[in-house]
């Protein structure tokens, strides 16, 4: 896990320029600049002071389940720029969809069913299973000005 932070840190650390080059795809996968979405666009102003990249199941373009909403290939930085970068979010994206399937053993079990029941291709099929790495300017809006204000923040994880 510290790989993984030490890696997401290293890409938001990239210039504005070469992350543009990463823009989210038709896939959802990929670079959202910070105001890119808007978590309450109701009542915001602006869009949400954070940044973000998503990481899916990599799907190859050829693959029929492409058709799909949300399967398809990701978006990678040049090795030249993060080295290292891609096998780190692979590794650690195969490592927490275990997580997540292991506990969702434990649930089968509690239920009385299966262990494997939720493993069964019919009864949830494909997992679409997106990491988010998220980055936080460290400021709240106010979606009653057009304007923010730095505050501390906390982020537990």
């Amino acid at each position: 896990m510290d790989e993984a932070f030490s890696q997401s840190k290293r890409f938001f650390d990239l210039p504005i320029k070469e992350k543009m080059k990463l823009l989210r795809n038709k896939k959802h996968r990929g670079y959202t600049p910070v105001l890119d979405q808007h978590l309450d666009p109701i009542n915001q102003v602006h869009g949400d002071y954070k940044e973000g990249y998503y990481i899916g199941v990599e799907v190859p373009d050829d693959d029929s389940d492409t058709e799909k909403p949300f399967f398809g290939p990701n978006v990678w930085p040049s090795t030249n720029i993060l080295p290292g970068w891609r096998q780190t979010m692979e590794k650690y994206h195969r490592e927490v969809l275990e997580v997540a399937k292991a506990i969702a053993r434990l649930i089968a079990l509690a239920l009385d069913l299966e262990g494997n029941f939720f493993d069964q291709q019919e009864i949830l099929g494909k997992p679409i299973a997106v990491l988010r790495l998220l980055h936080y300017e460290g400021l709240i809006s106010d979606p009653t000005r057009d304007y923010m204000e730095p505050v501390p923040i906390l982020i537990l994880v």
